[in-house]
This record gives structure tokens, sequence and C-alpha cells, in this order.
């Protein structure tokens, strides 16, 4: 990190310097007292169930230079700075909007190319993507690591940018409306990116329409000269109008960034043609669904953007790795196959989940849990999944959790509670030359069925 001093702090979320030196030196920063190293700014979080100001003295004695406060703590440490901050949003808390700010400032002190995605599918992989991508021109590429992509982990990832770095790849989620308008306000991109528009959040937002207008706030903050990347066959976003140049790419005849000849080899990877009016790009992606081929159009049109030559664009798509639980295909003993896509789940993703289960040649088992924050379409899309496994032919079906009994039923499959419950089942199921799938939102916890069949 770039370091800045207790005034420059100040300043940037718009503070108080109660005491300490304002020429104090900042190295790092941290909302985590046990994590806090020397020179480190304390940023306190305040949550449902914990407030941060409980660990100042914890945090400034670990060795903090100094930290932030939404109230004045009772004792100050001499040699310590420490800034108070007021302002606050219909969104977050004070020493929250503070942290996002400070991350704001951070990030304009940089002069690299800054790509902001979201989306209601595919974003991670998009992002891991670009990132593959962009790194063969921009050797050091920064990118949002695991899920740091909401109010806390989007600044914490701003404020890890360093002279080292020549481009950025940062990932922002959301739980409703007006979040991807205030993390783009940290982010600042350069490049605006959404995947797609899809039912998750609904139950919040009310419709897709009203899932697609929150996604679109990505647009406020994207530079005056800057570029919308578009998932291309997606209809809301069709509708996209922006001063900004808009790139859109897919499979849609309209596209920009044309995919064709698409290829599935198995649960080896795809590959594809992506076409523009430059060049010609032959893709060999290395993991397996057909759905990858947009976030790889996404890399191509972002990439050719920002100057990248058709090899490195091939070549980082070839070299693309995915992040944790998402499309990780675990090959075991005996020709068992475990397709580990348990990190989150929505009907899109789990329709193309079930879909890769299904081009296996041996006996497939789909273990298929709660789909989250569908509000009123929940109980359709959990019976639309349960005959689309029935229709595609997948061998079993087990699934998990209250809402996932409408996959049992369309599916004419089995249904458990709990994952302790289903847990015998599946594993008698894993038998040899068998591929099982496990799909479910977070909540579920699926990542213990996976543990259990790899260890």
């Amino acid at each position: 990190m770039k370091p800045f001093t207790a005034q420059d702090a100040a300043a940037a979320v718009n503070g108080e310097l109660l005491a300490g030196d304002p020429n104090a030196v900042v190295t790092g920063v941290s909302t985590d007292n046990r994590t806090v190293c020397a020179g480190d700014l304390f940023i306190p979080i305040v949550g449902e169930k914990h407030d941060g100001h409980a660990f100042l003295a914890a945090a400034l004695e670990a060795g903090a230079a100094g930290c932030l406060c939404a109230r004045t703590p009772d004792t100050l440490l001499d040699g310590k700075f420490y800034i108070k901050v007021r302002e606050r949003n219909e969104l977050y808390r004070e020493t929250t909007v503070a942290y996002g700010r400070l991350a704001a400032w951070y990030r304009a002190r940089f002069r690299i190319p800054v790509v902001q995605v979201t989306g209601s599918v595919g974003k991670t992989s998009t992002r891991d993507m670009l990132a593959s991508v962009l790194a063969r021109k921009y050797r050091e590429t920064l990118k949002t690591e695991g899920n740091f992509n909401n109010e806390i982990g989007t600044p914490r990832m701003l404020l890890r940018l360093d002279d080292t770095h020549r481009a950025a790849v940062i990932e922002t989620g959301m739980d409703g409306a007006g979040q991807i308008e205030y993390l783009g306000a940290m982010v600042k991109p350069d490049v605006a990116v959404i995947t797609n528009v899809g039912d998750m959040h609904i139950e919040q937002l009310g419709s897709r329409e009203g899932v697609f207008r929150a996604k679109c706030e990505i647009f406020r903050h994207l530079a005056p000269d800057g570029v919308a990347v578009l998932g291309g066959d997606d209809a809301l976003l069709s509708t996209v109008t922006l001063p900004q140049r808009i790139l859109r790419a897919g499979e849609s005849a309209h596209c920009d960034f044309r995919v064709t000849d698409v290829t599935t080899h198995g649960y080896d990877g795809v590959s594809c043609v992506v076409t523009s009016k430059a060049a010609r790009y032959e893709l060999d992606i290395p993991v397996p669904g057909r759905h990858m081929v947009a976030s790889a159009a996404i890399a191509v049109a972002v990439g050719e953007t920002l100057g990248l030559s058709v090899r490195e664009i091939e070549d980082g798509v070839r070299h693309y790795e995915p992040t944790g639980a998402r499309t990780h295909v675990i090959h075991l003993a005996d020709g068992r196959v475990l397709l580990d896509d348990c990190y989150n789940a929505g009907p899109q993703s789990m329709g193309a989940a079930l879909r890769l289960l299904a081009l296996g040649a041996c006996g497939t088992v789909a273990v298929l849990g709660n789909m989250e924050e569908l509000g009123g379409v929940s109980e359709a899309a959990h019976r639309e999944m349960g005959a689309l496994a029935k229709s595609l032919g997948i061998g079993k079906v087990i699934a998990v959790g209250e809402k996932a009994k409408g996959i049992a039923e369309a599916s004419g499959g089995i249904w458990f509670a709990s994952v302790d419950e289903a847990l015998p089942v599946i594993r008698a199921a894993f038998a040899p030359h068998t591929a099982l799938l496990v799909k479910a939102s977070h909540s579920m916890h699926f990542e213990q069925i996976t543990k259990e069949l790899t260890t």
C-alpha cells in the first residue's frame, strides 16, 4: 500500500483529528484487531452483533498507528491518532461510510485501468477470466479475492493497490438498491461490466426489472470516456443506452463480440470462436460448461478495448483458473467425478450446472439445495430446476432444504431437511463411475458435502 498520513486520512473521510500527530504515517488498514500490523489504521466496523469500538484499545496496543471512531473514546492513548467521523447514509453506519470514502480517495491516487464487474450470474467467473487475460499485458493485475465484493470487502481490496499494479478487476455484489452505486463511487471504473440480469435478489427488489435497475447503478460512476461491456444475450441489457461506448459480447447476432463454433469437451472444457470487427479469437477454455463462453467473450471485449493482442487474449483465456467452489471438477478414484459448484446458486447458474452434469458419459447424481432471495418466484423456480433435471435424464436427484422440496417433487427425486440427514444417501449414491453435482445457495453450507466426499 502507498503510505499516507493521519492528516490525509482525516481529510479523505471528512473527519476530525481528535488527537495525535497529523504527520503520523499509515502503512496499512485493518478492520480486525486480531490481525492488525504495526503502522495500520484501525477502522472499527459496527455490525448487527459486534461493535468494533470495543476493540479500539486492543488494536492500538497491538501496533496500529491510529484509528477512526464514531464516538470519542473514554481514554486516548499517547502516541496514537484518533479521527472522529460523523457521516452516515441510508445504507451504512459512520465508520463503514468512512472506510468507503478512504478507499475512494486512495483509488484516485492510481492512474491505471480499473474494471468493475457485476451481474446476477457469472460475475466471479468473469472477474477471474478478466484478470487472467489482462495479466498477459498488465503483469501485475489486482483482482478481488474470494467474496470480498461488498461494502467491507471492496474498500479492503482497493486499499491493496500499490505501485506495482498496472490494472485492477474489482467485483461488486449487492443485496439491494443503492449498493452498486455506493461501491462504484469507490471503484470509479474505466470499464463497467454487467454479465446478465437474473432472478437473484428479486425478494429485495421486487422484479427482474428492479434487479436490472440496481445493476445499472454501475454506470453512474463510469468514467466519461469509459466503456460499458454487457452480456449480449440478455434481453434487459439490450435496452441499455449510455453516452459512453457500449460493447455487447455473446452469441446473439447483434453482438460486437460474437461467439460462434462452440464445442463442449465433456468435463474437460469448452472451445469457441469470438469475432469482432478487428480480429478473430480462437479460445480454449480449460473448465467445462457451455455457459463459460459468456465470460470468455466479455474478457475478449475488455482485453481488445485495453489494447491486448490476439495472442495475449487467447493465452489469458487458456490459463484461466476458477476461484473456490465454482465449477470445480474433482476427479477421484474409481472413475468418480465431483462437480463442486456449491458456492452459491440461482436458477440460471443451477440450470447451467445441471446441463454440465448431463454431459457425463457415466451415471449422474445431482445434489441440489435451496436457492435463496427469489421472493415470489421461489416455488416456481425450484420446481423448474426439478423439471430440468428430469428432462436432462439426470440419474438421481437428492434435494436438501425446505425450499428444495419442489426440486424433489418435479424431478421424482428424494428430499431431506438437512445436509446431515442426506449425507448417508449421498455417499451411497456416489458409486464408481459416477458424476455427482453439489449446488445450492451458500447458506446451505454444501461445502460440508464436498469435504465428506473428498476426504
